[in-house]
């Protein structure tokens, strides 16, 4: 099994780059974002690489982080993800962007990537966001309320203050980390803090 090619870029396909190693071209089949980040034609590069083994076929795919490759596997745990769905997902977010959109739960994200409907990218998050949180750098606070939102276990008033603010025009992750925000820095008066305090303080996160 391959796990790491370096080499010169030889040439460029669609959805594929042929890298030369030693005078042998591996063609590497890449998401949208990875090709356009590797370098001209002549130049070296180097490239993290998934090898899929089938009766007729041993395609490559290539990344230029482990953490790429890694969100390529745990796309294609999900029911209807196959290799072409993934890369298209990675295509569009960066690994640290998907990870943050799936495990704040942000559906609308996720659907943005070509192949990815709203069913798809409901059930990306539903399955996945117990792992993403470990790729994510988004406050583990923002993570956790979400997750409360989401299930309608938060409290009252934060649930109304995101409400609002989601009625004001900003998306639910948006007011979901100004509320949060807010909430941390209240410090221990935040468990007594009311709707329309956190909408205030939520407000004057969002215009920072």
């Amino acid at each position: 099994m391959i796990g790491k090619l370096k080499g010169v870029v030889d040439s460029y396909g669609e959805d594929f780059v042929i890298l030369d190693v030693h005078g042998v071209g591996y063609v590497v089949h890449c998401s949208a974002r990875t090709l356009q980040r590797l370098p001209p034609t002549g130049e070296a590069a180097e490239l993290a690489i998934e090898t899929h083994v089938r009766e007729d076929m041993i395609r490559l795919y290539g990344f230029r982080a482990d953490a790429e490759r890694e969100w390529f596997r745990l796309l294609q745990t999900v029911q209807g993800v196959g290799t072409r769905v993934a890369l298209g997902v990675l295509s569009v977010m960066e690994p640290g962007d998907l990870a943050t959109a799936i495990a704040t739960g942000d559906k609308g994200a996720v659907a943005r990537a070509p192949g990815v409907g709203p069913r798809l990218a409901a059930r990306l998050v539903a399955e996945l966001k117990d792992k993403a949180p470990a790729f994510s750098p988004v406050d583990p606070a923002l993570i956790q309320l979400t997750g409360a939102v989401e299930d309608n276990t938060a409290p009252q008033p934060v649930a109304d203050a995101i409400s609002a603010l989601v009625n004001l025009g900003y998306a639910q992750v948006q007011a979901s980390a100004a509320v949060a925000a807010a909430l941390k820095g209240a410090g221990e008066g935040a468990a007594a803090m009311e709707a329309k305090t956190l909408i205030r303080l939520g407000l004057r996160e969002l215009a920072r």
